[in-house]
C-alpha cells in the first residue's frame, strides 16, 4: 500500500505510460542519435581538435558515445521526451548536443554561449543548433531574443564564477533570476544544474534558502523552477 501512495512511484508510472504512448517519436538511443550526425564532417572536426587524453579539457566533448548518452539522460530528466513541442533556451550550450537531441524530438531551441572555442562553433554549426554569442556576467541582462521560452536550461554551470573567489551570492542570482523571468512564458520552467565547488558543496545555505524562496525544488546540484519564477515571499527572509 505504501508503494501505491508513494509520490515517486506514481510519477514513475506516469512517465512510463507517457513513453509508451509516444512510441512514434524519435528513438532516444545513443547509437541512433549518433547515426544522425554526419560522420565525415564530425570526423574532420575530431581530426582538428582531438587529443589522446583530454581529461577535463574541451576535447572531451568529442567522445560522442559518452556525451550523447549524458544528454539523452538530461532529456529524460527534463521530460522533453514526454512533452509537446517546446521552445527552449539553453545557457552555456557548449557543443549543442542537448538542443540537437531536443530538436530530433520536435522541439525548437536556441543556445547561448561565448565564442572562445572554434570546436564548439563548428559542432553547433554541424548540428544545426542556433546560438547567440554572449557571456553571462553578474548584473548584466541577457540579450533580447525576440521571443519567450517554455523552458530555460543550464547544465554544469560555470557562468556563476565557478571555483573563483567572486562566486555568485544571493544578489547576483537574484538579478539573474529576475532577468530570466522576462524571457519565460507564463508557466515556463527553469532547470539549473550547478557545478561542485572546492568545498564539495553546490551552494551556500543562504543561497539554497533564496532559491527555495523563489519556488525552487532542489535536489543536490539541480535547482528546478517548475512554473515560473516567483518573487520571494519576503526579502527579509533571505540573508544578504
Amino acid at each position: 500500500m505504501r508503494k501505491l501512495v508513494d509520490g515517486r512511484s506514481l510519477a514513475s508510472a506516469r512517465k512510463h505510460t507517457l513513453r509508451l504512448l509516444r512510441t512514434k517519436r524519435f528513438s532516444l538511443e545513443t547509437k541512433r542519435v549518433i547515426e544522425t550526425i554526419d560522420p565525415v564532417r564530425f570526423g574532420q572536426i575530431r581530426e582538428r581538435y582531438a587529443v589522446a587524453d583530454p581529461g577535463a579539457d574541451w576535447p572531451k566533448y568529442l567522445d560522442l558515445e559518452r556525451w550523447i548518452g549524458i544528454n539523452i539522460r538530461r532529456i529524460h530528466e527534463v521530460e522533453l521526451d514526454l512533452s509537446r513541442p517546446k521552445c527552449i533556451l539553453d545557457l552555456g550550450c557548449g557543443a549543442g548536443y542537448f538542443l540537437y537531441i531536443a530538436q530530433l524530438l520536435g522541439h525548437t531551441g536556441l543556445g547561448l554561449d561565448m565564442d572562445r572555442l572554434p570546436m564548439f562553433r563548428e559542432l553547433t554549426r554541424l548540428l544545426g543548433v542556433r546560438r547567440v554569442v554572449q557571456q553571462i556576467r553578474p548584473f548584466h541582462p541577457l540579450p533580447d531574443f525576440g521571443k519567450k521560452f517554455d523552458l530555460i536550461t543550464a547544465f554544469m554551470i560555470c557562468f556563476n564564477n565557478h571555483k573563483m573567489p567572486d562566486l555568485w551570492k544571493v544578489p547576483e542570482w537574484e538579478f539573474f533570476l529576475d532577468d530570466l523571468a522576462r524571457h519565460l512564458t507564463p508557466r515556463g520552467r527553469v532547470w539549473l544544474e550547478l557545478n561542485q565547488e572546492y568545498d564539495d558543496t553546490f551552494y551556500t545555505p543562504e543561497l539554497r534558502e533564496f532559491f527555495e524562496s523563489r519556488g525552487a525544488k532542489i535536489e543536490e546540484q539541480k535547482v528546478v523552477f517548475t512554473s515560473g519564477l516567483r518573487a520571494p515571499a519576503s526579502t527579509s527572509q533571505v540573508r544578504r
